[in-house]
């Protein structure tokens, strides 16, 4: 079942020109260590500080919170997997709500997915809770 769908657009040049002014300031305030070293290796810095800022306004959204009632730009943090897939983990207060979300006998999963054409990012998240398969008896 679907628990919660986020979408948001950002645009480029805007990340871009807070990057100039406020440079390690609003990287480390919003973005993970693993986050900035991702953005920091790639040609499009901007881009993909935009999609990234883009996947973490989708997921408040997609809890149902936006960026109030405590949570935090690091609460949420997008990755990729080694296919290059982007995945987005929760921590901290984004964490307990998805805990509070997640009805009884399920996991909640998070899919991402990102994009951009400059001059936009644009990222949607959709959160699912997935029954968990009970332990089968060893006896």
């Amino acid at each position: 079942m679907i628990l919660g769908i986020g979408t948001d657009l950002a645009n480029i040049e805007r990340i871009q020109g807070t990057l100039d002014r406020f440079g390690d300031r609003f990287r480390n305030r919003v973005f993970t260590d693993v986050e900035q070293h991702k953005a920091n290796r790639r040609r499009d810095v901007a881009g993909t500080y935009a999609k990234r800022w883009a996947a973490k306004e989708a997921c408040s959204k997609a809890l149902g919170t936006g960026l109030r009632m405590g949570i935090a730009w690091k609460d949420m943090a997008v990755s990729n997997l080694p296919t290059g897939q982007p995945i987005m983990a929760v921590t901290g207060w984004a964490k307990e709500r998805l805990d509070d979300m997640t009805p009884p006998g399920h996991e909640a999963i998070i899919h991402v997915t990102l994009t951009d054409d400059h001059p936009w990012a644009q990222a949607f998240v959709v959160i699912e809770a997935r029954p968990l398969v009970p332990q089968a008896e060893t006896g």
